[in-house]
């Protein structure tokens, strides 16, 4: 059983590590504010300007928020596992009454935080510079935002099981690994404009059909339900190989003694 006491002890060790660390509290908040601005202002610019692209602000903004969160989900669970790594703590913290479960459940839960402070943020700072509500999304954007929540969390799991398996030089993985997904989520253009083997690949991912059906509220008002039930089919699917990925990389590492070895 996953007991909630040790899953606050993983969310504490982390939240110390943002006590006094500005470096960490300002990364928080600096990418997302300068994504926001500088993109923001450009597609304001294309709307307003010679191009004059219809509701083309509430599309990119939309995306571009939602791809925050995304990326921001799945950069926490990794990071929060290489803070770890960093400070040689990966060890001791194995050797601790705390299950892999329970980790787990504390890096998701950090991760969660994190990317709600973020998405707070981005949300306000578009209704006042640019006028863009993104609320207006109603119960879809619970939907959408925790669907990506999920994708995001299983690329996690997936990256931390391969920094176990070939050691801390796969460490750029927690970076480069979620951008796999970026052209085919088609977050900033319709899937139609993809090649037709992209589009294929992108139906394989529920990031698709979720950035297609935010542009579908947006124009239409309302969601087709066959992309909420394949959104959320594949993002089971993918959450549980994250989790079955990363069991056996754990395994695998601790059979061969390559845990205390991941750092050095």
């Amino acid at each position: 059983m996953l007991r909630p006491r040790r899953i606050l002890g993983i969310v504490l060790r982390q939240a110390f590590l943002y006590r006094r660390s500005f470096s960490r509290i300002l990364d928080l908040v600096y990418w997302p504010t300068m994504d926001l601005l500088l993109w923001g202002f450009l597609t304001l610019y294309l709307e307003r300007g010679a191009l004059r692209l219809p509701k083309f602000v509430s599309f990119f903004l939309g995306a571009l928020i939602l791809w925050h969160i995304l990326y921001r989900s799945q950069l926490a669970v990794s990071v929060s596992f290489l803070e770890e790594v960093w400070s040689r703590n990966l060890v001791n913290l194995l050797v601790a009454p705390v299950t892999l479960g329970e980790y787990l459940g504390g890096l998701i839960a950090v991760s969660f935080l994190k990317v709600s402070l973020a998405f707070g943020l981005m949300a306000t700072l578009a209704g006042v510079f640019y006028g863009f509500n993104l609320f207006r999304l109603g119960v879809y954007l619970g939907i959408f935002v925790l669907g990506l929540f999920v994708l995001g969390w299983s690329i996690g799991l997936v990256t931390i099981g391969l920094i176990l398996r070939f050691g801390q030089e796969a460490e750029i993985l927690a970076w480069a690994l979620i951008f796999i997904f970026l052209p085919l989520s088609a977050v900033f253009y319709p899937l139609e404009v993809l090649p037709k083997f992209l589009q294929y690949l992108a139906l394989l991912t529920p990031s698709a059909y979720i950035f297609e059906g935010m542009r579908a509220v947006i124009s239409q008002g309302g969601l087709p339900t066959e992309y909420l039930l394949r959104a959320w089919g594949l993002d089971l699917f993918y959450f549980w190989g994250g989790l079955w990925f990363l069991k056996r990389q754990y395994a695998y590492a601790r059979e061969r003694g390559l845990l205390p070895k991941i750092g050095e």
